[in-house]
């Protein structure tokens, strides 16, 4: 479950903006440079280029400023036990993106989204130096739970940058693949197939399951049963879709099979998994 603390984009600063929180925060911080910007790795002031991203964990160190002109960056505090998240494969260390227009689009739509909510993290700037007055109960009394659409927007926006990070190598069919995959999560129940995959990218059943394997870690059929649970599991928990309404919205026409395969997948049925979600909340 995902929690959003803040979020916003396309922040501008002064040359003398610095952030400064030895503590760390209680929750996740992701920071994506519009800019060049000085980080501090290992005990090290290191310059690094714009669309730069880092992903601070909970109560860690957080350390960067200009880099002696404008800086700007996107932003996001959210608190979060979602595998994708806490097990992202590096965290406190920069890395560079290679699609900025993609992640300014995602930060706006996920800011859009989420306009409504309040946080009890407040930002005052005081001669550059920006300061977080944190609330002792932040991931309680200062986030709510996020909608599904934020929670899908977040699930896109951390693959992106997990691909970003693990696979730097790309193909000639790189573009096409990611942009297929984009299709596949945010409309995972399309009745999908390999056959019209394929036919998409104008490559053989055989080539894109193996390209797609080799890019994604995981066949095409599977991310696609992948991302229509991750949707199940938004549906259970924020709406009171029946079972079966639930099943047909992530593509299923056989309420049975979806169970059985929500159940495979996460060791709850989907009733079990509605109770457990709402006693959490």
């Amino acid at each position: 479950m995902n929690q959003i603390c803040y979020v916003g984009y396309d922040a501008t600063h002064t040359e003398n903006f610095r952030f400064d929180i030895p503590t760390g925060f209680p929750c996740y911080l992701l920071v994506i440079t519009t800019t060049t910007a000085l980080f501090r790795v290992d005990g090290k002031e290191l310059e690094y280029p714009a669309h730069t991203a880092v992903l601070y964990p909970p109560n860690h160190p957080v350390w960067y400023r200009a880099a002696g002109k404008p800086y700007g960056n996107h932003w996001l505090y959210l608190a979060s036990d979602e595998s994708y998240i806490t097990g992202f494969p590096q965290t406190s260390v920069p890395f560079s993106v290679s699609d900025p227009e993609y992640f300014y689009n995602l930060f706006q739509l996920l800011t859009w989204e989420t306009s409504q909510l309040t946080s009890s993290c407040r930002l005052q700037n005081n001669a550059g130096d920006i300061m977080l007055t944190q609330h002792p109960d932040l991931q309680k009394s200062g986030s709510l739970d996020a909608s599904p659409i934020v929670s899908q927007l977040l699930r896109v926006l951390f693959y992106k940058l997990c691909n970003e990070l693990l696979y730097t190598q790309h193909t000639v069919h790189d573009h096409a693949l990611l942009a297929l995959r984009r299709k596949i999560s945010a409309n995972p129940q399309y009745p999908w197939s390999v056959t019209d995959m394929a036919r998409e990218m104008h490559i053989s059943t055989g080539h894109l399951q193996l390209i797609y394997k080799q890019r994604f870690h995981i066949s095409c059929m599977d991310d696609v049963i992948h991302f229509r649970l991750n949707k199940a599991k938004d549906l259970l928990t924020y709406t009171t879709l029946s079972i079966a309404e639930t099943a047909l919205q992530c593509g299923y026409n056989n309420t049975e099979h979806f169970c059985r395969q929500f159940r495979l997948s996460t060791g709850l049925t989907p009733g079990q998994y509605r109770k457990k979600a709402a006693a959490s909340q």
